[in-house]
């Protein structure tokens, strides 16, 4: 029986020559594919050491490196669950994580181990190891001892390969359950879509706990056998630097806004590049419109999700339409659809405003340990409600114009306005509290926050600022807080977040 596991997969199209370099560092180190197969290996060898259940859900918060990229790979080699977690969480949000997932393995950064471990420990999590971006932490040390080759574990298709955990407006977080065929299947329809060539290379500037820079630009490159120059973060100027050497960039829409806000940026530093594509949050007319006419260059636009990988894209032979996501990928239905009172659905006509729905090999299987959500979220004919609004043009390309649910798109990364508003409503004086998205010309949109106080009550903006940042990652901490007597309301006592969005948009 052929093996589905995602890892097989990946090293049958490494390139025959494993001496090739793999990944290129900002700081020049260089692996090849023979040192990812051996260090993948160790790290296996190391978690099957371990005697873990053939599920144990192996989580991991570090900082992005060559190093973390191995550890997917061997938790997948190895035939376990990886559930990534932002680098930017904090205590609060780890402890939801962990009492949820029950993961048997954390990996957590050095200087984080004190009240990760703490966490794990008292959840019940056996082992915790550290692991830095500069290639230290107990995790190499114990790895180091055991051996370069290891057998990938055999894995069916729906076996699942990682939970990612993507909050709703209401309520905590929900893990998506995606198996080895959901990842596998989106990877070689991309591999095809988006035209992958030989000899090209891969300027990787994109976090590792996303799906956009684990799920997309990590899984084309290795799918390829393509080289990454792997940048610890997003910087223009070194973006620039690196993008002679480059054929493929991947980016959320901030990426672009600041790489056009650098004067020197031009046709003459894209000059060896074949594809710019962006994704993760809209990109603005006025950037796609401005990006070509500086370089030449149309940037291809993409949609996906924590539930269904990726679903549509532009073309790479054929019209790119700015302000579209494109057609939806080979094997991919999506459809747009009007909403009835017996929860059947009526197909919406072209240019007409829907709920968009899709199915798919890429779909995922469902939310952890949440049955009763995941049979809400799909239709009786097994479509997932992706809770976005958008249009089909006349030839087929998908807009997405807006949400049914309350979600900030902040420089590419998700903020639900609910877990805010939560922690707002704790603090002492706050009667109660509204979190909307403004539009913003660098982030897209901006988190802000408006706050209703109890009578007599004096606090003051920075101190909300404050609270928040000790508690929740800093993506999430509004830019601005607005106090007001009261929040506005319809008839039925609901909160009017479009008065509030409309308000507040030029603060």
């Amino acid at each position: 029986m052929k093996n589905a596991n995602l890892y097989a997969l990946f090293e049958s199209r490494f390139p025959q020559d494993k001496s090739a370099c793999a990944i290129e560092t900002h700081d020049g180190l260089y692996y090849t594919w023979r040192d990812i197969e051996r260090a993948t290996a160790k790290m296996a060898n190391l978690l099957a050491s371990l005697d873990l259940p053939a599920d144990a859900r192996i989580a991991v918060q570090v900082e992005k490196s060559p190093e973390a990229l191995i550890l997917y790979l061997a938790t997948l080699q190895a035939g376990y669950v990886y559930l990534p977690l932002n680098t930017a969480y904090r205590a609060a949000e780890i402890e939801y994580f962990i009492d949820d997932a029950e993961p048997a393995v954390v990996v957590c950064s050095p200087g984080n181990f004190g009240w990760v471990s703490k966490i794990a420990f008292q959840a019940g999590t056996k082992h915790v190891f550290t692991l830095s971006d500069t290639r230290q932490g107990s995790l190499l040390e114990r790895a180091n001892h055991f051996p370069d080759t290891f057998e990938t574990v055999q894995k069916k298709p729906d076996d699942m390969a990682a939970i990612l955990y993507t909050s709703g407006t209401t309520g905590r977080s929900k893990g998506a359950m995606l198996s080895h065929d959901n990842l596998s299947s989106n990877a070689l329809v991309l591999h095809d879509y988006w035209c992958w060539q030989e000899g090209d290379v891969l300027l990787h500037a994109l976090p590792l706990f996303h799906v956009h820079g684990l799920f997309v630009a990590s899984h084309g490159a290795l799918l390829n056998g393509s080289k990454m120059i792997f940048l610890p973060k997003f910087d223009a100027a070194e973006v620039m630097h690196h993008l002679q050497r480059a054929t493929v960039f991947m980016g959320v829409p901030t990426y672009y806004v600041r790489l056009l806000a650098e004067s020197y940026f031009n046709r003459d530093t894209c000059a060896n590049m074949r594809l710019f594509i962006s994704g993760s949050a809209p990109l603005l007319m006025e950037t796609f419109r401005e990006f070509e006419r500086r370089t030449g260059h149309t940037i291809l636009e993409r949609y996906g999700m924590s539930e269904t990988t990726m679903q549509a894209s532009n073309p790479y032979d054929g019209p790119r339409v700015g302000g579209t996501v494109g057609l939806p990928l080979p094997g991919v239905s999506i459809r747009v659809v009007k909403s009835t009172p017996s929860d059947e659905f009526a197909p919406c006509t072209v240019d007409e405003i829907g709920d968009i729905q899709v199915k798919g090999p890429n779909v995922f299987h469902g939310y952890w340990r949440m049955p009763e959500k995941t049979a809400e979220e799909f239709t009786r004919d097994g479509f997932f409600k992706t809770g976005d609004v958008g249009k089909f043009d006349a030839r087929g390309y998908l807009s997405i114009v807006g949400r049914t649910k309350d979600l900030i798109i902040s420089g590419g990364y998700n903020v639900y306005p609910k877990e805010i508003e939560t922690f707002i409503d704790e603090i002492d004086g706050v009667n109660e509290s509204a979190v909307v998205g403004v539009p913003h010309p660098d982030f897209g949109e901006a988190v802000t926050a408006v706050v209703a106080l109890r009578p007599g009550a004096k606090l003051q903006e920075a101190d909300v600022i404050a609270y928040l940042k000790s508690r929740i990652a800093n993506f999430k901490v509004p830019k601005r807080v607005h106090f007001v007597d009261d929040l506005p309301r319809n008839t039925m006592g609901k909160v009017q977040k479009n008065v509030l969005r409309e308000q507040f948009k030029d603060g």
